[in-house]
């Protein structure tokens, strides 16, 4: 599906696969003893929330160029999750199939995210920042 045929983020795969990662997120601090570590479970809820904000941001920015930079802001903090869920387990709040399936999460959407940034600057569609002023007077 082309970018131009999406009307709100949430119609992204990508921010509802985020989205899921922080409701995971917080499952996670409210079945473990993160729920005691602040300082961490702060750490990795906002990581997890800034994958999924910065989609949002980067989709009403209404540009491929600026999209495609919150996406690559978005990815990175997907790679910071996943590094401070090594932290998690290190600290044994959870076990290695509890990591797995949500390093595995995160890996899959970071590829996701690349695969669209991809797709975005391949993309003819430059959106309404890009349109020439006469375009945008009534």
């Amino acid at each position: 599906m082309a970018v131009s045929s999406y009307k709100n983020f949430e119609d992204l795969e990508i921010w509802n696969r985020a989205r899921e990662i922080c409701q995971d997120i917080f499952l996670l601090k409210e079945g473990t003893d993160l729920k005691n570590d602040f300082k961490l479970y702060n750490q990795i809820n906002g990581s997890s929330g800034s994958v999924m904000d910065n989609i949002a941001e980067g989709f009403e920015r209404n540009g491929n160029k600026e999209f495609h930079q919150f996406l690559a802001i978005a990815k990175a903090s997907a790679g910071e999750t996943r590094s401070q869920l090594y932290r998690v387990a290190d600290r044994n709040y959870i076990d290695k199939e509890e990591f797995d399936k949500h390093s595995n999460k995160l890996i899959k959407l970071s590829k996701q995210i690349s695969t669209f940034m991809t797709y975005l600057k391949k993309s003819d569609l430059k959106g309404q920042k890009f349109k020439g002023q006469h375009d945008l007077e009534p």
